[in-house]
């Protein structure tokens, strides 16, 4: 009974500093057919996320600082001795039919990072930075009528439906040791409210975007039976709900809702960061909770890390007193030639803020892969 009303109070002290929270038994996935594993890992989501934050990290297992390709290895656990739990994937070029994705990684070796990953506990989010199917162009190709172009009736509709296809094929891979479909967090048609995209706001009517995520996500489940999928919406930067769901395309197809955003701004103004940030987390709150769905950072970071206490200062403070399920830090590239400087996310050793993070990692609030695993997030309920 003692735990029970501990328990109790954890959640009310997190609701009520956040001023809103739903049981998690009020929010249901969004596919009617899903997968016992896609289920139970949304339920789970839903309520971890009044007391806990996943911390993730972008193509943690395949490279790192100074590093590439060596087995077990991760820039997280190089600092804190365990993985994230949360791995993110990019399924970009996929649709070319390439051996490897736009950053350099295998995607047969992708497959196996997101078997280990998913098998000692670790939660997956896959993103595609798909090619512009209308130009051929990257996904940075903004070309006008793109998004009309591959819709129903559109001159590239065929040659979506095949990328779609290419897509299918990939996550009907991805199963466990016991056959086991790998429920994953899917993120297309990401940072919808930026400009930069083919598939932004900037390049569509609101109509037609939402017409682009219900077409993708209903030929995944109904054509090609997809049902270990839980769909995330994401967006840039926003003023308020209403911009926030200008481009939504409905609850029917979206489990998570999302947000983007970057620290840009010079370490000695970071208040000005965590400030517009708290605002939209408080606003991404409400609506996830209004709309019975899971809430998350899905992207975020300062690059290079070069605030020594960046960890417990900035993003501790965004994080921990809001019902957020994740929060997912960009990848560690290294050294970038076309830039000329070094381009990563997360710590490594012997980086400026590594042992920031050995307290950002100790706090209470957080899991990673050992401490998640804990939960049996991927454990199926018999």
């Amino acid at each position: 009974m003692l735990k029970r009303i501990q328990k109790f109070l954890v959640v009310l002290c997190v609701g009520c500093c956040a001023g809103w929270l739903l049981p998690a038994s009020a929010q249901q996935v969004s596919d009617k057919h899903a997968t016992k594993e896609a289920t139970q890992l949304f339920q789970r989501l839903s309520t971890l996320q009044s007391q806990y934050r996943i911390f993730g990290h972008q193509d943690a297992l395949a490279y790192g600082v100074g590093w590439k390709g060596i087995a077990g290895k991760s820039d997280v656990a190089s600092v804190v001795g365990e993985h994230p739990g949360m791995m993110g994937w990019d399924i970009g070029h996929l649709e070319l039919d390439a051996a490897k994705n736009l950053d350099d990684v295998p995607f047969d070796s992708m497959k196996q990072y997101i078997r280990q990953g998913h098998a000692a506990g670790s939660v997956i989010t896959i993103s595609w930075h798909l090619r512009n199917p209308l130009t051929g162009g990257s996904a940075w190709d903004t070309t006008h009528g793109s998004v009309t172009a591959v819709l129903p009736g559109g001159s590239k509709h065929a040659v979506f439906n095949s990328w779609l296809d290419k897509v299918a094929v990939f996550m009907q891979d991805l199963k466990d040791d016991n056959g086991r479909y790998i429920p994953v967090l899917f993120r297309p048609f990401h940072e919808v409210t930026g400009n930069w995209f083919w598939w932004c706001k900037n390049n569509a009517t609101p109509e037609a975007i939402q017409q682009l995520w219900r077409y993708t996500v209903q030929y995944l489940r109904e054509q090609k039976k997809l049902h270990h999928l839980l769909y995330v919406y994401n967006t840039a930067e926003f003023a308020d709900a209403q911009a926030f769901l200008q481009y939504y395309p409905g609850d029917d197809v979206v489990d998570v809702m999302s947000f983007d955003q970057y620290q840009h701004e010079p370490v000695a103004q970071k208040q000005q960061f965590i400030q517009s940030m708290q605002q939209r987390v408080q606003v991404l709150c409400a609506t996830a909770q209004s709309h019975k769905k899971i809430a998350a950072l899905a992207e975020t970071g300062m690059e290079s890390v070069p605030d020594p206490q960046w960890w417990t200062t900035v993003l501790l403070p965004i994080v921990e007193r809001y019902p957020l399920s994740y929060v997912l830090v960009w990848r560690n590239h290294g050294y970038m030639p076309s830039t000329g400087k070094m381009h990563y996310y997360g710590p490594y050793a012997g980086q400026v803020s590594a042992a920031d993070f050995v307290q950002f990692y100790q706090h209470p609030v957080m899991l990673f892969q050992q401490k998640l695993a804990n939960q049996k997030v991927n454990k199926r309920k018999r």
